[in-house]
């Protein structure tokens, strides 16, 4: 998902699992559970902040590992609550343009980022 903080307009970036390599928030989706539920849920548990708006981008099947992805942007305001769990190493927050820069060259997260950001534009 592509966190975006109302109050600055920047995107969170974050870093997994020993890795220096920054990618978007993801999750899975539980049997019986929506893909808005999802989303709220993983966002809840990776990072404690709760969407004000949460909007479909589009999906891709993802070869590697079998799977479909589905992207939605999320968006927060306010980050009183906001406390990374233990799957998250590393997290920051950046414009627009540093997003770009930032994110895993060639990874399908930057796929979905620049989808995004060329929306946006």
């Amino acid at each position: 998902m592509i966190v975006v903080n109302q109050q600055t307009d920047e995107i969170l970036l974050i870093q997994q699992y020993g890795r220096k390599k920054n990618i978007l928030v993801a999750g899975y989706l539980y049997q019986g559970e929506n893909l808005k539920t999802a989303v709220k849920r993983e966002l809840a548990e990776e990072t404690g902040l709760t969407p004000t708006a949460i909007h479909f981008n589009r999906s891709k099947f993802y070869q590697p590992s079998n799977t479909l992805m589905c992207n939605f942007t999320v968006v927060v305001d306010g980050l009183e609550d906001f406390k990374v769990n233990n799957e998250v190493d590393r997290y920051a927050w950046f414009s627009r343009s540093k997003a770009q820069e930032a994110i895993w060259p060639g990874s399908l997260a930057e796929e979905f980022l620049l989808a995004y950001l060329n929306e946006k534009n």
